[in-house]
């Protein structure tokens, strides 16, 4: 699970990485429950919530709310 706290933090880009990676974590995920391979049912909500809070705050980028944080030297 990602917190909210640790998604803010990160820049766009490595957001749009970490969503395509959850986006194939939940495609597995799905793939192991139609198999009945799957051990915790659940994985699959907590990945699905990961992605819409990923979704968010790209957005925010995107709609101007959120700037991109300058590295500090």
């Amino acid at each position: 699970m990602i917190k909210m706290e640790e998604i803010k933090q990160l820049p766009l880009e490595e957001l749009k990485i970490r969503l395509q990676d959850t986006e194939e974590e939940l495609a597995n995920l799905r793939f192991q429950l139609a198999l009945r391979q799957l051990d915790n049912p659940l994985k699959v909500r907590i990945v699905r919530r990961d992605i819409a809070r990923l979704k968010t705050v790209i957005q925010e980028y995107e709609l101007g709310l959120r700037e991109e944080k300058k590295p500090q030297p």
